[in-house]
């Protein structure tokens, strides 16, 4: 298989909107990495009042830019696409600035806490204690004074993941869900690789134009997009089943085998991500291994 077609141009500068269609613009937060590339879109949607979808950090700088966005227009509702903290550490200044609500999946805030060894960035990169105002659950609708977003529960990436649809226009906001710069890092226990998969099929059966990432540039052709990326997901599947049976029995063996030439600071998320596809395989019954799974718990093909 053919590597991936990544889209790593991306024309902005930070701090300055960006037009992406008729009442959307994208503000890019100051937060570059290599989990988060250029940074978390920020994106302002509607004419005359207005939906944030994902704040970003709580970073003042990139706070004033989106106020001066606004241009004086009313922010009333602030959407967070899924509890990570480079998306929703902005919201509590935000929303103490505009009054808006506050609208998100409703995680539960006890259900798959994480040790800071377990996190792919190297911190614990979850907001537990982040609770909306406004529960959004798949197939809820938002609406604002010349906006509505329905929201689509895309779990895999985080389990209260939401895309959210534009209604009245082919334009759906993917959040971490669909990027063009990269996989998606599918990172055990908050991410679970048959969620993922089963979120991706959802996207598939839609007429989309348009996706707007939560990080990297805007997505032309989004559903052949999802397609590949389902494909690649198929074939990483395979390379481990491939690995696992040529000898390389346990997840830290068998991450240089499928990512060669892979950069020192990407192997934590490397390694959870061949979890993630273990796990699957586990669930299909075609690897067993004793549980709990860890990075050197022997594994055999079935």
């Amino acid at each position: 298989m053919e590597a991936l077609n990544f889209k790593t141009d991306m024309s902005f500068v930070y701090g300055e909107p960006s037009p992406m269609g008729p009442g959307i613009v994208r503000i890019v937060a100051p937060n570059p990495s290599p989990l988060t590339f250029k940074g978390t879109n920020t994106y302002l949607v509607g004419s005359t009042a207005l939906a944030v979808i994902d704040p970003g950090p709580n970073d003042p700088v990139h706070r004033n830019a989106i106020l001066k966005a606004a241009g004086g227009r009313p922010i009333t509702h602030i959407v967070s696409t899924h509890a990570h903290r480079d998306h929703v550490d902005g919201i509590a200044e935000l929303k103490a600035a505009t009054g808006a609500l506050v609208a998100a999946f409703p995680r539960d805030p006890e259900a798959g806490r994480i040790a800071l060894k377990d996190s792919p960035s190297g911190k614990l990169f979850i907001d537990y204690d982040f609770q909306p105002e406004v529960p959004l659950r798949g197939g809820d609708t938002l609406e604002g004074a010349d906006w509505a977003l329905t929201a689509i529960h895309t779990p895999g990436h985080a389990p209260d993941h939401l895309c959210l649809a534009l209604e009245g226009r082919p334009v759906v906001f993917s959040g971490d869900h669909v990027m063009a710069w990269n996989t998606t890092v599918v990172a055990p226990p908050e991410g679970r690789m048959a969620d993922y998969v089963a979120s991706l099929e959802i996207l598939l059966d839609r007429q989309d134009s348009a996706f707007l990432p939560g990080h990297g540039g805007r997505i032309e052709d989004p559903q052949r997009t999802v397609k590949a990326y389902l494909l690649h997901r198929r074939w990483r599947e395979k390379s481990v089943l491939d690995a696992l049976t040529a000898g390389f029995t346990t997840i830290r063996r068998i991450v240089p085998e499928i990512y060669q030439g892979l950069a020192p600071q990407m192997l934590p998320a490397a390694i959870l991500s061949v979890q993630a596809h273990v796990e699957y395989l586990i669930e299909k019954g075609l690897v067993a291994s004793d549980l709990p799974l860890t990075p050197d718990r022997v594994l055999s093909a079935l």
